[in-house]
């Protein structure tokens, strides 16, 4: 894995996040390289800048270096971003006291001077974080969008004029391409929530745009919600909750049980929580708070004292553009760990991403509840605490680029970001 990033007489060590996961996977791309080059070919000045996407921190470690006294605000969805980018700025030695920190729901601060932005692979998405950008940027303000050159074409350059201005493009350098727009001053109304209902469940379901399957069940949920585990649940995880479908219906399966929805997405955590509250789950009969919800990186954060008795579990396979089963890995070590004994974890997955040959490693046993063509269902029981624990081994990956949080419950330690 390559860790040293040099463009144009700036030299980082950056990682992607977490840094002990062993993967091909490098912490940046061509694009992030082209518009370190760009700044810098073009002696831009340090002016008050947003920063939207940055995956680890290449971008805003970049500019730090050139200026470390840099006025950024940092927009991202995703908390292990924010964890990424933080620990690359200690490990460069890069000070944070310039940095504001944003989620893509937060209100955008007054007068930002430019706006660096990588490509998002959710378009919808991206044409959320340009009108919120046209709400702020007042006229003549550049906006400059890094991205592989085979994703630019007519049809996104008219997305973004339409949705914040005129857009040109770059020539190509490493396969990649910098946008650049100018805002027109027009507000843009933000987009409403996508709606949808699961009759089947009888469960109304409301997704904001950068939420994964935004207007119907993707076809691993579908499966698991026909076949939910059996047993005496009191204490459920839905690890990488989305719209949080699988912790509603847990719910409506184990009216007794408290709900855990914990996502790397802060629009998926407010999806999940918006969705407990319109589909009214809480039980009468139950004292106290019977749904947490933590945006975080799978139970990283969890205090050691909170044992679940089940979580529920349908790993992505990619981050970005990189597919990658690291974070699979992840949520079934952090399972493993977290669940009490004889606790079960309970996971849906595409026939050929093998989860069977993970499990059995980490836990020592693993059962077929059900599948189909393409999806199985695996259960994998925690039998005793002191079983050996594999390191985390994610030498499969492989790269497929050119290249203010939710309050948190008491369940949870404090993030270190």
């Amino acid at each position: 894995m390559t860790t040293q990033l040099s463009v144009s007489g700036i030299e980082l060590e950056l990682f992607r996040y977490p840094s002990r996961q062993e993967s091909n996977l490098q912490a940046w791309d061509a694009a992030d390289e082209h518009l370190i080059k760009h700044l810098i070919d073009t002696e831009q000045t340090a002016v008050s800048t947003a920063i939207v996407n940055d995956g680890f921190g290449a971008l805003t470690a970049g500019l730090l270096s050139i200026t470390p006294d840099w006025p950024l605000t940092l927009e991202t969805d995703a908390k292990t971003s924010l964890l990424g980018t933080t620990e690359n700025l200690a490990r460069n030695q890069l000070n944070e006291d310039s940095l504001t920190w944003v989620n893509s729901r937060d209100e955008l601060p007054q007068g930002i001077e430019l706006v660096l932005m990588k490509l998002p692979k959710n378009l919808n998405y991206f044409s959320h974080q340009l009108k919120r950008l046209s709400q702020v940027l007042p006229a003549g303000t550049q906006v400059l969008i890094g991205a592989k050159a085979k994703s630019i074409n007519k049809s996104l350059l008219e997305t973004i004029s339409r949705n914040l201005g005129e857009a040109s493009a770059s020539l190509t350098w490493k396969k990649t391409r910098v946008i650049t727009c100018i805002a027109d001053g027009k507000a843009r109304s933000l987009p409403t929530t996508t709606n949808w209902s699961v009759s089947e469940c009888k469960l109304q379901i409301s997704n904001l745009s950068n939420v994964f399957a935004a207007s119907k069940l993707d076809i691993g949920a579908r499966i698991m919600l026909d076949n939910m585990p059996k047993g005496d649940f009191k204490s459920i995880v839905d690890l990488g909750c989305g719209n949080g479908i699988l912790g509603l219906h847990a719910k409506q399966c184990f009216p007794e049980a408290y709900v855990h929805f914990i996502d790397d997405s802060e629009m998926a955590v407010a999806s999940a929580k918006d969705n407990w509250a319109l589909n009214d789950l809480d039980n009468p009969t139950l004292v106290g708070e019977q749904a947490t919800f933590c945006w975080d990186d799978c139970l990283t954060h969890m205090n050691e004292g909170f044992r679940p008795d089940l979580i529920l579990c349908n790993p992505p396979f990619h981050q970005g553009e990189a597919i990658t089963d690291h974070i699979a890995w992840q949520m079934f070590l952090d399972s493993f760990r977290r669940l009490k004994n004889g606790g079960i974890l309970h996971v849906v997955g595409n026939r050929h991403l093998a989860y069977h040959v993970k499990l059995q490693r980490i836990f020592k046993n693993c059962t077929t509840v059900a599948s189909n063509g393409k999806f199985v269902i695996l259960q994998a029981q925690k039998i005793s605490k002191k079983a050996q624990e594999p390191e985390l081994d994610t030498d499969s990956a492989t790269d497929q680029t050119s290249d203010t949080p939710h309050p948190q419950s008491a369940l949870y330690g404090k993030p270190n970001a």
